[in-house]
């Protein structure tokens, strides 16, 4: 059973997602938060597996609301909903550590299937889109720090080339074909470089990429 939690200032959106998910016999709707302050108390509160998380509300944002949640280091995960692909304010709620984000348009399964991956630890952007929000914020990047700099340190050679073909947005059954390897390797091999550089998912790993000027923007 995944657990998610609501949050969106619009009650008739709260209802929405809620009629939709319940509908699945392995989703349950734990909770809904009209503004940031309640989100974070009520993650805190009820633990749920996915924060759906609204971006633009009255009071603390859904920016900073992802912020405090991820920093608590709980088991919640955060997926943003925007009304734009390219919306600023989804770019920094990623680096403030959310997991993903999808448009609020999106097709019911495709909001449900989200939720799912974002529960299992996966991330929810299609590597493409990934790389055109990074691409297309890049100059306001802040460059990397001394710690940053002594993660990607730990990485060996292949591991940073695992990353940068991440980065690159390849999946990894491309990953596999261009550097000859199976795909439960690269998988393996994805996940030592999560727990190195101390990434949630891949969207922070590529973030991280980024930063550190293992890839550089188009």
């Amino acid at each position: 059973m995944t657990t998610v939690l609501i949050v969106d200032d619009h009650a008739l959106q709260r209802l929405g997602f809620s009629m939709l998910l319940e509908q699945h016999s392995d989703m349950s709707v734990v909770g809904e938060a009209s503004h940031g302050a309640e989100a974070v108390r009520k993650t805190a509160e009820l633990r749920p597996d996915v924060v759906l998380m609204d971006v633009r509300m009255p009071g603390m944002d859904g920016i900073e609301a992802t912020r405090q949640i991820v920093r608590s280091g709980g088991r919640s995960h955060v997926l943003i909903l925007t009304t734009f692909d390219l919306d600023e304010h989804a770019y920094a709620a990623l680096r403030a550590g959310a997991s993903g984000f999808l448009l609020k348009d999106a097709l019911p399964d495709q909001l449900v299937s989200g939720i799912r991956a974002v529960a299992s630890g996966d991330a929810v952007i299609a590597p493409g889109l990934t790389r055109k929000l990074i691409d297309t914020f890049s100059d306001r990047l802040p460059g990397h720090t001394p710690e940053q700099e002594q993660r990607l340190a730990a990485l060996t050679q292949r591991e940073r080339e695992v990353l940068h073909a991440v980065a690159s947005g390849w999946s990894n059954i491309e990953i596999g074909e261009q550097l000859t390897l199976s795909e439960s390797t690269v998988k393996s091999h994805v996940s030592r470089i999560l727990a190195k550089i101390g990434a949630r998912d891949r969207v922070q790993a590529v973030i991280f990429a980024y930063d550190t000027g293992l890839v550089r923007p188009a």
